[in-house]
């Protein structure tokens, strides 16, 4: 047996979920978990993520996509179908601090993630025998090369039509848009704050120059516009009045690693649809 994983958003109206549910009836499929949301705006807004098996002897490649295309149509829906058999490839991307590549790398191994991992890129060239102790490979595309348009170039070698999506785990270089533009796919990155408050650089300085009482990690997709993107996951922890910033960074080390992971987790899953400037989370 296979099974897939259907998403889709589309303006709400009564009767959607029964036409879903019907097409998946007809493809002899068993519907194995079911979520939706609306939004309760002045223009309504419906999500729905659908798991289900079924026989693919009893299904031609291709059928399901080109059957659903038809009721999506109907129903003016933007939609998604992934299949579980099919392992997705994740890229990490990371500059000098490995809390969050170590923290990845060893869920990989496990098994708590179920993902490739063909490589894993930086800046810095200190990660490299841990990385290939574990069995990926690594490439060294350092920062201080002269402009970014040839490090980007080297990285969309490296990447394009390797990688499903890409993972910034603590990767503190901009990515422009040109290079987001050409890679076309998802990018899941890691701020050490909580969005949208300390934006930029040194958010742990920032929040300690503000005397905030709760620190925070955001992972959310990278957009042209830095700390813009989409968020999928957050986290935050308690800030002492005799922390210092050190203590905030130890702090918060912990917290983004585990809201990374949390992140990659709910993609892999497909648990996550895009929504203006927002994301709805099946979790």
């Amino acid at each position: 047996m296979e099974s897939a994983i259907l998403l889709m958003q589309c303006p709400d109206k009564t009767g959607i979920i029964a036409k879903v549910a019907g097409f998946i009836h007809g493809l002899g499929a068993n519907i194995i978990k079911s979520d939706q949301h609306s939004t309760v705006d002045d223009d309504p807004w419906f999500f729905m993520r659908f798991e289900f098996s079924f026989d693919p002897s009893l299904i031609k490649g291709g059928d399901i996509e080109r059957k659903f295309s038809v009721l999506a149509k109907d129903l003016n829906a933007e939609w998604e179908i992934h299949y579980r058999s099919r392992r997705m490839r994740m890229g990490l991307l990371v500059s000098k601090e490995n809390h969050c590549l170590v923290d990845l790398l060893y869920r990989w191994k496990n098994g708590e993630i179920t993902v490739d991992i063909p490589f894993v890129i930086s800046n810095h060239d200190v990660h490299s025998g841990l990385v290939k102790n574990l069995g990926a490979d690594f490439f060294y595309v350092p920062a201080e090369q002269s402009g970014r348009e040839k490090i980007e170039k080297q990285l969309l070698e490296i990447v394009k039509d390797k990688t499903d999506f890409l993972v910034l785990a603590r990767y503190m270089q901009i990515l422009s848009e040109n290079f987001l533009s050409a890679y076309r796919n998802d990018i899941i990155n890691i701020h050490h704050s909580f969005l949208p408050s300390f934006k930029g650089a040194s958010p742990y300085r920032q929040a300690y120059n503000r005397g905030v009482k709760l620190i925070g990690a955001t992972a959310h997709y990278v957009s042209a516009e830095i700390d813009e993107g989409p968020i999928i996951s957050q986290m935050v922890e308690r800030a002492g009045t005799k922390d210092s910033i050190e203590d905030l960074k130890k702090k918060g080390r912990n917290i983004e690693k585990i809201t990374l992971a949390n992140a990659v987790e709910l993609h892999i899953e497909h648990k996550i649809i895009k929504y203006k400037n927002k994301t709805v989370v099946f979790e």
